[in-house]
């Protein structure tokens, strides 16, 4: 086991852990550290040492002595990191499993249901996330990956028929890699900021809370890539083959009401092609794998 300390050369802790390279960017720190120690880049950084020290010898599964240095750290500044790790899983870590679960089902069997299945289970998996996310932080409990383990029981068990093997061991690993990260999510929650909680009234609580939701909710807030209802329709008939004539006629809109929306969806999704806006519609769960040819 690896014993680290404030005066740890920080470069050979990453060559020899690379997979803490994206945990040690949660706290602004970039590639390039030279030769440096683990002190004198947090100072360089403005990061705090006790709290980084923390977190890195919970990765690394080294002992802590809590008592002695939960005083050490504010909690906010657990929760402003805890924050930067969801932001990482919402933005990164789910989206790498869909990039490569969306391909291998669409250069699948169009009738292989194991993969249907792993779509619906993905998405479900997202909504839960979404819900868990903006929980107040008393009724915070540990999440449940038992959906991700699904996924991967599912793709090593008793998927069948044709299917690309390479993409397949992809949505393995980036599933485990989430897996292993909501593990050591929940044990840092778990540690560092329920006993605080468990020590303070109700408007402490509260107030800690509206800076973790609100904060959460000002990222939602300004992505203004999200699609109206209406929007969202269109997106649909879309991408089920229907032209805008069409559209217009189903929803009982005008064809240049049509056009407007149309252009919105490309604007926000960045997206102009039927095939592009089929896997944006996947994603994002608005379509179902099978319910229309890609």
């Amino acid at each position: 086991m690896t014993l680290i300390t404030k005066n740890t050369n920080f470069s050979e802790l990453l060559i020899s852990h690379s997979y803490l390279i994206p945990v040690v960017n949660r706290f602004g720190i970039r590639l390039g550290v030279g030769d440096k120690t683990i002190s004198t880049i947090c100072k360089e950084n403005d990061v705090d040492v006790h709290l980084f020290m923390i977190i890195m010898r919970i990765y690394l599964g080294e002992d802590l002595d809590l008592e002695e240095e939960l005083h050490l750290i504010e909690v906010s500044e657990v929760l402003d990191y805890l924050k930067k790790t969801i932001d990482n899983f919402v933005q990164a870590s789910i989206p790498n499993i869909e990039k490569h679960l969306l391909p291998l089902i669409a250069m699948s069997d169009v009738e292989n249901e194991e993969l249907k299945l792993l779509h619906s289970i993905l998405n479900k998996f997202k909504s839960d996330f979404n819900y868990y996310i903006h929980q107040d932080l008393e009724n915070v409990g540990e999440y449940s990956y038992d959906l991700l383990r699904d996924l991967k029981s599912i793709l090593i068990k008793h998927i069948s028929g044709n299917y690309n093997h390479n993409l397949a061991y992809a949505v393995i690993f980036s599933i485990d890699s989430l897996e292993k990260e909501l593990l050591l999510h929940n044990r840092i929650f778990e540690l560092l900021v329920r006993p605080t909680l468990e020590s303070l009234d109700y408007k402490n609580i509260e107030h800690l809370t509206n800076i973790f939701i609100d904060d959460q909710k000002n990222n939602d807030n300004d992505n203004d890539s999200h699609l109206t209802n209406r929007e969202i329709e269109i997106l649909k008939l879309i991408v089920q083959g229907h032209m805008n004539k069409e559209v217009a006629d189903k929803l009982n809109i005008s064809l240049n009401t049509v056009l407007s929306h149309r252009k919105n969806i490309i604007s926000k999704t960045g997206i102009k092609t039927v095939s592009g806006l089929t896997f944006y519609a996947i994603s994002n769960g608005y379509a179902s794998p099978g319910s229309f040819k890609i």
